[in-house]
């Protein structure tokens, strides 16, 4: 259901490293480590909730910072992936020629390396990929195919994808209710028709298995303007979407986080105990 990928398109979207930067490994070796999945995980959830040590990412985020710093971009150096740190980032993303959804503060591989060229090495990269790929009908970047095979692997069914991601670039496909949330990468649907009530929850379970932040939707959520299915934001994708400074899929995660249902009134998460798995992000989950 995903393209196959060649050695050398590996290698172009970065998913064999082979160097960094124009330097030796030896050489990157004796720089400082920035955990870039880590990172994204943490710029998912701590605009909303605060530091999140659990995470593991507070010295890559201050290595962050630093350099944001000593390129003028100023935030505090506190190991905290805030507000502060999210608008630096932009604005440093800004400075390098990128925009919209290339300039929300979330460190893209591109501009992470700019940023920590001479400074540090960069590793656990989040490789978004094609924004182009598709699984099924619906189109997603590279990223969000790769977790939604893994997934699918979980699974004695198939994931019927009703709708992808990058509505901003489309609007194919995209529903109104959704108010936004797909306008981005890493946001899909699962149609959850046809499946048990335990089947449901398992579909759940294995999204969440493999790094998505997922939730099943219900008729009674919204007074029944959407069926039932099951809602997905891929934790830690760098193509998170901001519209008009408001509220994005990077609350969505942090209410995950912290037991919530993603929606505008964060209730409690619906989904029964048996079905919760520890909060992990793609790269956590690929590395095993």
């Amino acid at each position: 259901m995903i393209r196959r990928f060649s050695l050398l398109t590996a290698v172009a979207l970065g998913l064999v490293v082979t160097g960094i930067g124009g330097v030796s490994p030896a050489q990157a070796a004796k720089r400082p480590v920035v955990n870039m999945a880590a990172v994204g995980a943490a710029a998912h959830t701590e605009p909303q909730l605060g530091n999140r040590k659990a995470l593991g990412d507070d010295a890559s985020t201050k290595r962050i910072q630093r350099a944001l710093n000593a390129k003028g971009f100023r935030t505090p150096v506190n190991g905290r992936y805030g507000a502060a740190t999210t608008k630096a980032y932009a604005k440093f993303q800004r400075s390098l020629g990128y925009r919209g959804m290339n300039a929300n503060g979330i460190p893209g591989r591109s501009s992470l390396a700019r940023l920590g060229a001479g400074r540090f090495t960069v590793v656990n990269r989040v490789v978004v990929g094609s924004r182009n790929d598709r699984y099924g009908n619906a189109r997603v970047n590279t990223r969000t195919a790769l977790m939604l095979a893994a997934a699918d692997r979980r699974l004695p069914w198939k994931l019927r994808v009703s709708q992808g991601s990058y509505c901003t670039l489309t609007r194919r496909g995209c529903a109104g209710e959704s108010a936004g949330t797909h306008d981005g990468g890493g946001a899909v649907d699962i149609r959850a028709s046809g499946l048990s009530p335990t089947a449901r929850w398992r579909t759940v379970e294995a999204l969440r298995r493999v790094g998505f932040a997922a939730w099943l939707r219900t008729p009674s959520q919204c007074g029944g303007c959407w069926p039932y299915h099951i809602h997905a934001i891929a934790i830690g994708d760098a193509d998170v979407w901001q519209r008009n400074g408001g509220r994005d899929n990077r609350d969505q995660v942090a209410d995950y986080y912290r037991g919530r249902n993603g929606l505008a009134n964060h209730a409690r998460d619906n989904t029964p105990r048996a079905y919760r798995v520890p909060f992990t992000w793609w790269e956590k989950y690929s590395r095993g």
